[in-house]
């Protein structure tokens, strides 16, 4: 699994012109799910999030977490992540997850975050075309990805 993690002061997800959902200071998660990955990649990587130190100190230091500042999070389905480019200029995505993979492992990573941060996580609707507004703080964003722990 992989995530772009951005840092931000606000940011919405629109389906069909409607606002799905938005959230306040936290972290808009864009999330791509791959083949063979499952839950044990959905757990480190969740805990990779809740607790990535990104958010200032009363120093100016990025030492808190999502879960240290009581922050929202948004999360955005995404097998673009996914794509590769290595021959020519259309991306190939034949490494994203079958969606029906996909979709499981993006909603139960949905579901764990809330649990964890212990309010509802929006999300985006999974395959749909999605307007994605956001507001980035710093700008601080990050690429993680479960099959590179060591990265």
């Amino acid at each position: 699994m992989r995530v772009v993690v951005q840092r931000v002061s606000r940011a919405s997800v629109s389906v069909d012109s409607a606002v799905r959902g938005s959230i306040d200071r936290g972290l808009l998660i864009f999330l791509g799910v791959g083949q063979g990955d499952n839950e044990e990649d959905l757990q480190w990587l969740l805990n990779k999030v809740a607790s990535l130190r990104v958010f200032e100190d009363e120093n100016g230091r990025m030492q808190r977490s999502l879960e240290d500042i009581d922050g929202e999070a948004l999360v955005i389905s995404q097998f673009t992540l996914f794509g590769n480019v290595k021959k020519g200029s259309r991306p190939s995505f034949n490494r994203a997850a079958d969606p029906e993979v996909g979709l499981v492992l993006y909603e139960a990573f949905a579901q764990k975050l809330s649990k964890r941060l212990g309010k509802p996580v929006p999300t985006g609707v999974f395959g749909a075309l999605m307007h994605i507004e956001a507001h980035n703080d710093g700008p601080v964003t990050l690429l993680i990805d479960s099959k590179q722990r060591d990265f």
